[in-house]
């Protein structure tokens, strides 16, 4: 009757445990279920060692070329497993994190390779879609970059996955990038240039008054006082704090209003922009785009 009664409790012990090793599973792989999103620092992310320093450089260039000539943004990244999660989920949350591509334009693609889970995938933001829709995408990655893969040339089929994206973003009529500084004589007129003149005229038109007002008083002064000099001094002095003054309070409120250029959000053409590959420093933010999970993925 003991032992009946001993054997019913480690029978209970048992199925106690069973449980708890049950419930314990999901705990366990909620820990360590999500491959961390690296920041962005760079178009080229490399967590795996894969590729040389110049072939990040070459490819850093590529991009950087591109988005000067288009304004997308394309972002390599290659990370040595994605964990639990699967490529298309990872990909999702690497571009809702980094923010490829420019706000409501949304042109930024990101090109993942997971290389010891040996799959990779297109992540297409929305404005890329008509350029690089699903099927294009696919045949990319089947016909230029996972015959590489197999050989192991992981910078060849990067490489040539990138110069296919090009020349699809190329095709496409995208918003010009936002507006850079001039480095060479410019060439035509444009908008911005009237827009500077305008204003430059409503400040002579808000400081002249005061200015005449001053030379016309300070003349009348001098007669009346008998020193002329002193009273055409004083009235090119408060002239000029005038024009000072009118000049000052119109540029700040010019510059409040965000200046010259297009593109929403803090894009990457202006200040804080790509960082410039191994030498940048700095570093940058995502442009504010956003992906509804057009793209493709594959294996090798």
């Amino acid at each position: 009757m003991n032992l009946a009664s001993n054997k019913g409790w480690l029978a209970a012990l048992a199925w106690a445990l069973s449980c708890l090793l049950w419930l314990a599973g999901p705990a366990q792989a909620q820990v360590a279920k999500e491959v961390p999103v690296p920041a962005l620092s760079k178009r080229v992310t490399d967590l795996t060692g894969t590729l040389d320093a110049g072939q990040q450089q070459a490819l850093e260039t590529r991009l950087a070329a591109l988005e000067e000539r288009k304004g997308a943004q394309v972002a390599v990244l290659i990370v040595p497993t994605t964990g639990p999660d699967t490529i298309e989920q990872f990909a999702t949350r690497v571009f809702d994190q980094w923010k490829l591509g420019r706000q409501k334009v949304d042109d930024g693609i990101l090109f993942v390779v997971a290389k010891n889970d040996r799959t990779l995938r297109f992540e297409v933001g929305y404005g890329l879609e008509g350029a690089v829709p699903d099927a294009m995408a696919g045949r990319i990655i089947r016909e230029q970059v996972v015959p590489h893969f197999k050989q192991d040339d992981y910078a060849g089929g990067i490489e040539a996955g990138v110069d296919a994206l090009i020349k699809l973003i190329d095709g496409e009529p995208l918003p010009a990038p936002a507006a850079q500084s001039d480095s060479g004589g410019g060439s035509g007129f444009e908008w911005g240039d009237l827009l500077d003149v305008g204003m430059f005229l409503l400040v002579v038109l808000i400081a002249a008054p005061p200015i005449i007002g001053a030379l016309v008083g300070g003349v009348a002064a001098g007669f009346m006082s008998g020193s002329l000099l002193i009273a055409a001094i004083a009235a090119v002095i408060v002239g000029g704090l005038s024009f000072l003054l009118g000049v000052t309070g119109l540029k700040k409120a010019f510059l409040s209003r965000g200046g010259r250029g297009g593109g929403g959000g803090g894009g990457f053409g202006g200040g804080g922009g790509w960082g410039g590959g191994s030498s940048g420093g700095g570093g940058f933010g995502g442009g504010g785009g956003s992906s509804g999970g057009g793209g493709a993925s594959g294996r090798w």
